[in-house]
């Protein structure tokens, strides 16, 4: 059974002490590939490193909303040569975010439109960050254009009645053990609605750490962090939440991977 991870960030600084055994716990895992999205200047280069160092590792290269006050003048520019040096890459992580403090949709629009755009021109697999931000993200992608293959919203955690419009646009819904957690059953019930065809998994690590439990991996001197070998753990949950047997699910779960990062 193969396991793959549709948005973490191995990239990270705070994992970058374990990316050799957490590349070689993949292969022991039966982890066929991890999407590894950077978030702006600061971290394209460590996401092509990684990709270029292991065969497991998809690379995606974005602006992060979080990070729109940070980029330089030319980083277009410097995102489009990622991109071409890069083919098989995805457009990643982008988006809108009302959560974060002192936030500026004004400033965050024109960042992830022009992302979308260069996703959909490419048609590039774009992994898309919404929080508190679902009315005007749904408002723009009824706008378009959008990628042919369609899209990725990672750890979809927007309301139920927008999973079957989103799902008609072309969204897939990434899933994240994040929303195993006790307090999380109203996220639970929207996820249940995602289309079968629609379902990705993801840990995003080394955030959106899951429940405690026995079964977790963890690193010895940080368990604050989510380990990018709980894919397997959020596997078990999804296949929970929808009620199917594991196997069943990773089979659907690699058929609709495949179709979204990898097709022509």
């Amino acid at each position: 059974m193969k396991y793959y991870d549709s948005h973490c960030h191995l990239q990270d600084g705070r994992l970058s002490a374990f990316t050799s055994d957490v590349l070689e716990l993949y292969k022991r895992l039966g982890v066929a590939e991890v999407v590894t999205n950077g978030t702006g200047p600061d971290d394209w280069e460590a996401v092509a490193v990684l990709a270029r160092d292991s065969e497991l590792v998809k690379p995606s290269f974005g602006v992060h909303p979080w990070k729109v006050n940070k980029v330089v003048a030319h980083w277009k520019l410097v995102l489009s040569q990622f991109w071409d040096l890069y083919p098989e890459a995805g457009v990643g992580e982008i988006g809108l975010d009302r959560w974060i403090e002192g936030h500026d949709l004004a400033k965050q629009e024109p960042v992830f439109l022009w992302q979308l755009r260069q996703a959909a021109e490419r048609d590039m697999p774009v992994s898309i960050h919404c929080l508190r931000a679902w009315g005007r993200m749904q408002e723009l992608l009824n706008e378009g254009p959008l990628p042919a293959r369609g899209f990725l919203l990672h750890s979809y955690g927007g309301p139920l009645e927008m999973v079957q419009p989103l799902a008609k646009l072309g969204a897939y819904f990434s899933i994240s053990g994040y929303f195993e957690l006790e307090n999380k059953e109203k996220q639970r019930t929207a996820l249940k609605e995602i289309p079968l065809d629609r379902i990705l998994i993801e840990t995003d690590a080394p955030d959106m750490l899951g429940p405690n439990s026995s079964e977790r991996y963890r690193f010895n001197d940080d368990d604050s962090l989510n380990h990018p070998a709980n894919i397997v753990n959020v596997y078990a949950f999804v296949a929970r939440l929808f009620d199917m047997p594991l196997e069943e699910l990773a089979g659907q779960v690699e058929s609709n991977y495949l179709r979204f990062f990898c097709s022509e």
